[in-house]
């Protein structure tokens, strides 16, 4: 959904609950993890710090979607659950627009020093694929 104005928070509450009925917009869930055909991987990472203390201060910001408060972007709702099956909506504004992108959280990540999750596009997403958040410990 793009916009030349901010949505309300209803047409904000009314796309989220609008996308629990849509499907996503690829085929393969895992995707992120290959190399498929027809998609570019688009793959960042930095190191913050070592040993436990960071490991978990980064799984604490990834739970609470602390990746998003970029100044441009907003998750909603506020405080979702990174649970599989959990629906979203990235609120961006890009050259004076604003759009609404409905995401799936897809999958769990949680070993003894690796955590994280995936998302993936709805049908009602500017684009399509899938995202992984995921921290790394030593």
């Amino acid at each position: 959904m793009f916009s030349i104005r901010r949505p309300s928070p209803e047409q904000i509450e009314e796309f989220i609950n609008q996308s629990k009925a849509l499907t996503l917009s690829y085929d393969q869930v895992g995707i992120a993890n290959g190399k498929p055909s027809g998609f570019k991987a688009d793959e960042a990472s930095a190191v913050i710090g070592t040993g436990r203390d960071v490991f978990v201060r980064a799984r604490d910001a990834l739970t609470n979607w602390q990746q998003f408060k970029l100044g441009w972007v907003e998750l909603f709702p506020c405080g979702a659950s990174i649970e599989p099956d959990t629906n979203v909506a990235v609120l961006a504004r890009h050259l004076g627009c604003w759009s609404l992108n409905g995401c799936r959280v897809v999958y769990s990540i949680n070993g003894p020093m690796r955590f994280g999750f995936a998302y993936g596009t709805l049908t009602n997403h500017a684009e399509c694929g899938e995202e992984v958040f995921e921290s790394l410990g030593e």
